[in-house]
């Protein structure tokens, strides 16, 4: 485990992190791209915009969905970040685990879910496995044929 040129991030382009998050720079690079590109774009208006990114993990030494004996997560590299949901300006929170799936917040985190692929190597939600149903995981590990999104 370690983080290579570690950062703390407390906030990207004007949201907030719910906790200050350990990553390497091109995590944080990543994240400002998705969150201007992304995730402000699939939000819109919707409840006067993003306020907060709720952050469920960031740097953490782990191995693999905390798994005995798996390989070391990318979190354990400062390469990863879980979100598990959205603030918005009007101070209503959009879950992922509450709302995938259902009216103008669910829509709006399936395009930022979609958004996240290309500057994050991995994305995985909810319908990806059963470790990944209450949140958004995005990583910056590069995996041979491209990104890897479900």
């Amino acid at each position: 485990c370690g983080v290579e040129d570690a950062v703390r991030v407390k906030s990207v382009s004007g949201v907030t992190l719910s906790q200050h998050s350990v990553m390497d720079c091109t995590t944080a690079k990543a994240l400002k791209t998705w969150v201007e590109g992304g995730l402000k774009p699939a939000f819109g208006s919707l409840g006067g915009g993003v306020s907060k990114i709720r952050v469920a993990a960031h740097y953490a030494c782990r191995t693999r969905n905390n798994q005995k004996g798996a390989k070391i997560s990318e979190h354990g590299k400062g390469h990863a970040i879980d979100i598990s949901g959205i603030y918005l300006e009007n101070g209503n929170e959009v879950s992922v685990l509450k709302d995938w799936g259902k009216g103008r917040g669910g829509k709006a985190l399936a395009g930022a879910r979609k958004a996240a692929c290309g500057p994050f190597g991995t994305v995985l939600g909810p319908g990806s496995d059963r470790f990944h149903r209450d949140h958004f995981h995005f990583d910056t590990a590069r995996y041979r044929g491209g990104a890897y999104c479900k």
